[in-house]
């Protein structure tokens, strides 16, 4: 298991570009985004289409390779590994979470959750994997498969899974996108209960409702950071949000 000290960054972005080439021209998606995601926080990255959030997420969280600048997660400097080692720290130190829950309807929740510890030859603890479902609230249903679950009930055992290795930093990219406004904001008060238990994380998304929830809000447009809010409302969000829009 892996989790980061109290006092060392979850996420460190330093200087990252990232550039899109195709036979029509070139997307500079990202511009030279520096940015520090402390430990123990949520924090929710916004900005209109084509702004680089999407970018930012997958090179934070090592699915995509920067051109430029250097990624540091829980300690471990990205750039450093290859793809082994890269895919190997990605299945201990961090959690996924997408609008797709990705789920095997074959598999039961508990063997849902299991399932990424045991593609990584890992041995899996029931009791370990019962705490991750417990954590949602899912524990009684251990033995459901997804189509016998509601969508909030399938996106909780996603949550659930990404977080059975205790991982030292969550990504989820709109985490609430394919679900209804009750639903989703019962995963968003997991999620920010799972921040103040001290978990890390870190979530794009396009609502300014769901965004609320986080300790700060990442504004990005044009590839670059153009402003953070710490705990701004719903409305308050909205308006940044509108001016960026404009």
């Amino acid at each position: 298991m892996t989790t980061s000290t109290a006092t060392e960054p979850a996420v460190v972005l330093d200087g990252i570009t990232r550039t899109y080439r195709s036979r029509s021209g070139t997307v500079d998606a990202l511009r030279g985004v520096t940015h520090v995601f402390p430990a123990g926080t949520f924090t929710a990255v916004m900005g209109p289409s084509g702004s680089g959030k999407s970018t930012l997420m997958q090179i934070a969280a090592g699915l995509d390779r920067p051109d430029g600048g250097g990624v540091t997660i829980a300690g471990t400097p990205l750039g450093r590994l290859d793809r082994t080692r890269l895919t190997k720290l990605r299945r201990t130190t961090m959690g996924f979470v997408f609008q797709q829950y990705n789920l095997l309807d074959a598999l039961t929740a508990f063997d849902n959750v299991a399932l990424p510890a045991r593609l990584a030859g890992q041995r899996v603890h029931r009791a370990a994997v019962h705490d991750a479902l417990d954590r949602v609230g899912l524990r009684d249903l251990a033995r459901r498969r997804p189509p016998e679950m509601s969508g909030g009930q399938q996106q909780r055992v996603a949550i659930a899974r990404a977080l059975h290795t205790r991982p030292a930093v969550l990504f989820a990219d709109e985490p609430t996108g394919a679900l209804d406004r009750s639903t989703g904001r019962d995963v968003l008060a997991l999620l920010r209960n799972l921040a103040d238990g001290g978990q890390t994380v870190v979530m794009v998304t396009h609502d300014p409702l769901a965004a609320s929830y986080a300790d700060a809000v990442l504004f990005l447009a044009d590839g670059l950071v153009v402003g953070q809010m710490r705990h701004g409302d719903a409305t308050q969000i909205a308006a940044r949000m509108t001016e960026l829009e404009r």
